[in-house]
């Protein structure tokens, strides 16, 4: 799961300039932005919130060539991400990826048009772009270096259970 003391902690926002329209509770912050929540982190040229719906419901939209995501999992994994759009919506604790998307994610790439990502359940759901086309569908590449590497790790654990069940023995 993504760093559950993550979600715990307060959003913070940076960037070069700020807009904020009070009544109707959204902000606008331009250049350079980076919105970061304990070790979640987005960096974006634009990125709009929208907080209408109360505290800790806010919707986050970043936008940028690309905007990127970044969050270390409580195994210490690292999930990142880009696209031209990032929305994060803080209750539902998901990110959508729209436009030219890709999420990294233990041993695969995804790329697809479209992305949402569940923090908390690591799961996704990718589209392609609906032409049909081979650069239109949703592409996935499984690492065969890190594939090898978790399966040495399998069998070093294997070993260590066997070596443990002889000596109770």
């Amino acid at each position: 799961m993504a760093a559950k003391s993550d979600f715990k902690k307060d959003i913070e926002v940076f960037s070069e300039s700020q807009f904020l329209d009070g009544k109707n509770k959204k902000s606008i912050l331009i250049d350079n932005v980076q919105v970061t929540q304990g070790s979640l982190s987005i960096k974006a040229d634009r990125v709009e919130v929208e907080a209408g719906g109360g505290k800790g419901k806010e919707i986050f939209i970043a936008t940028g060539k690309p905007a990127v995501y970044s969050q270390t999992l409580d195994d210490g994994r690292v999930v990142e991400a880009r696209a031209f759009e990032i929305r994060y919506e803080v209750a539902n604790r998901t990110i959508s990826l729209a436009g030219d998307a890709e999420l990294n994610q233990n041993t695969s790439v995804v790329k697809g048009e479209t992305i949402v990502y569940d923090m908390e359940k690591e799961q996704l759901k990718a589209t392609g772009d609906g032409s049909g086309s081979e650069d239109g569908r949703v592409r996935t590449v499984f690492s065969l270096e890190d594939i090898e590497a978790v399966r040495d790790e399998s069998k070093a654990s294997d070993s260590t259970d066997d070596q443990q069940d002889n000596d109770n023995e």
